[in-house]
């Protein structure tokens, strides 16, 4: 599900304003990164971003339509002060050719599967596919197994995650659950470290960096 329920409205997307954030009134000083989610319908994009931003989750929720906008900042570990411009996209066949819209000029993309879905997975794949071949080349991307909760359902091994991450470097690779927080702030952290990293030069590492359920 969407995890939608509990957004305000006034966070939730309009199509007609696509890759546009609410303006800001506050300095500028902060760099901003846009951040798009993409994967499958329920497999817990809206959820991760909820939790993330709020620290809530629902499990009630509704699925996402079009798509919807939040913001939170992060504190990197040189102190710098990063701005996520999060676009959580909606995950139904019907608006996947809205996508690019949404992916166009963003510096970063999680892609988000279910540890219990292998088709959910084999989704993420194509997402990776997209980006790899109409995104900017120096995206950061993460591919998030989530729902790592429902350990007795796993049809998706993190080797598998790990292993496919490691095909396609420099792409990052967590494992997480939105339901119980584990490694949600660890999506967004190791993002905007990789992002720091790359924009002072450093480029991005050469192999996956890789968090696991749990990890520190």
């Amino acid at each position: 599900m969407g995890c939608a329920g509990s957004k305000a409205p006034a966070e939730r997307a309009d199509l007609r304003a696509v890759g546009r954030a609410p303006v800001d009134a506050g300095p500028a000083a902060a760099p901003r990164v846009k951040l798009v989610l993409l994967g499958d319908s329920g497999v817990g994009k809206s959820c991760l971003v909820l939790r993330y931003v709020r620290g809530q989750f629902d499990e009630s929720s509704k699925v996402t339509v079009g798509a919807a906008f939040m913001s939170h900042s992060v504190q990197v570990q040189d102190g710098t002060v990063v701005k996520f411009e999060i676009w959580d996209t909606a995950g139904q066949e019907r608006y996947s050719s809205l996508a690019p819209l949404y992916y166009r000029g963003a510096s970063a993309a999680a892609i988000v599967y279910d540890v219990t879905n292998p088709e959910s997975f084999a989704k993420a794949k194509y997402w990776v596919s997209e980006l790899q071949k109409n995104a900017s080349g120096d995206i950061v991307i993460v591919l998030v197994g989530n729902k790592t909760d429902l350990a007795e359902l796993r049809e998706v091994s993190a080797e598998e995650g790990q292993e496919y991450a490691a095909q396609n470097p420099p792409m990052l690779f967590i494992e997480s659950s939105a339901k119980t927080a584990a490694n949600v702030s660890r999506i967004f952290e190791t993002v905007a470290e990789t992002f720091c990293s790359a924009r002072g030069g450093q480029g991005a590492a050469a192999q996956p960096q890789v968090v696991q359920d749990g990890g520190a």
